[in-house]
């Protein structure tokens, strides 16, 4: 009976035609196409290039595995909550058997490949939150939509900052924060949130934490100000992308990275390795494409049947920007140096998995840009 019911669930989720969205997959795959140009100059025996390339062909399958799936499952609140719960004990497992790197244990390893559950978390909580705002849209300004939804992002923030992987949870808060400004809630009450937060962290700056703690997130908040210390990253990065000048200094002519002298050029750094070599002219290519995936993004959110594809594809839109600003902020030394990847571009198998089965769902969402039969609009106001 279990067999047969699973065979019927994958017939339902997997019935539709596939019908791509070419700008959308084109403008994508070019930036994970950078990226891999990028590494392949500086990889010595191209075991990033060759991982990144394999990954890149199984989220091109994810993709467009996800644009023939029924997203009208992933509507219904017990699959939404069902995705969440498994996610949560993955993050909770990870305490356990989790591979530790870079002093974060993130990732599930098995033999050269590792899973990181906090990229998939991201877009479970993209779909949650786009059911939960749906449902109450219509008492939305009601203080409690607030503190609901935050304890959707909260728990998962917790756990993923506990591992400790700040980027990640940077990434999940940012999440929380946009579909919140997007859904309609009362900008008072957020404001008055916020205002909270501001008035606990002042009496904890004054009255609880010892000079050397303040030192400490001083020192983050401002890595220049510590250049041989915890701010060499951020000013090694400084270096190559001001190095890249108009033109850049071209292919696999990056001294910074070449020599070493850019930590983590494959992942937190690329962007500074891709501006070294390909100059102000090619980061403004980036940019555009860039600017390219996000338009297509919101406008088949704009197209969606309802409100659901709407949240969802502004959710996706949130998740992409927040990753792309706080990364460039990172790698010019405006912002901390938090491990945030550049989307699509950064080396990493989990991240370009998710993204792509993110952009795969939109694009099956899209086969819905027509008005919702009203059957339709009442059993997601039911909860069905």
């Amino acid at each position: 009976m279990f067999i047969m019911k699973a065979l019927s669930l994958v017939q339902e989720v997997f019935s539709r035609k596939v019908s791509i969205d070419w700008v959308l997959l084109l403008s994508a795959s070019t930036i994970v196409i950078f990226g891999l140009i990028t590494m392949n100059t500086f990889s010595g025996d191209n075991l990033f290039f060759q991982k990144q390339l394999f990954s890149f062909f199984v989220a091109l399958c994810a993709f467009f595995l996800a644009t023939r799936v029924d997203t009208d499952i992933l509507r219904r609140t017990n699959v939404l909550v069902t995705l969440f719960s498994i996610m949560i004990f993955l993050l909770v497992v990870l305490f356990g058997v989790g591979h530790i790197a870079r002093g974060a244990q993130s990732w599930f390893r098995v033999g050269l490949f590792a899973f990181q559950p906090a990229d998939a978390m991201k877009l479970i909580l993209v779909l949650i939150l786009s059911k939960y705002f749906l449902l109450r849209h219509v008492e939305i300004a009601h203080f409690r939509h607030i503190i609901v939804s935050g304890i959707y992002a909260f728990i998962p923030f917790v756990l993923i900052l506990l591992q400790p992987a700040f980027g990640s949870a940077i990434t999940i808060f940012l999440i929380w924060f946009g579909m919140i400004l997007v859904s309609g809630v009362s900008k008072k009450h957020l404001a008055i949130v916020f205002f909270v937060a501001a008035i606990a962290f002042a009496g904890l700056w004054v009255g609880v934490l010892r000079p050397y703690q303040k030192n400490r997130i001083l020192t983050f908040l401002s890595p220049l100000s510590d250049i041989h210390g915890t701010g060499y990253n951020a000013y090694q990065s400084t270096i190559a992308v001001g190095s890249g000048q108009i033109v850049g200094k071209g292919v696999g002519y990056g001294t910074q990275s070449r020599l070493r002298f850019l930590p983590e050029y494959q992942t937190d750094f690329i962007f500074s390795a891709f501006a070294e070599e390909w100059g102000f002219l090619g980061v403004l290519i980036l940019f555009g494409l860039f600017a390219v995936l996000i338009g297509r993004i919101l406008s088949i959110a704009f197209l969606g049947a309802t409100n659901f594809e709407m949240l969802y594809g502004a959710g996706v839109a949130v998740f992409i920007i927040a990753n792309f600003f706080v990364n460039i902020g990172m790698t010019i030394g405006l912002l901390p140096v938090t491990g945030v990847p550049v989307p699509l571009m950064s080396y990493g198998g989990s991240h370009i998995l998710v993204e792509f089965i993110a952009l795969g769902l939109l694009v099956s969402m899209k086969k819905n840009a027509r008005p919702a039969h009203r059957s339709v609009l009442g059993n997601e106001f039911l909860g069905v």
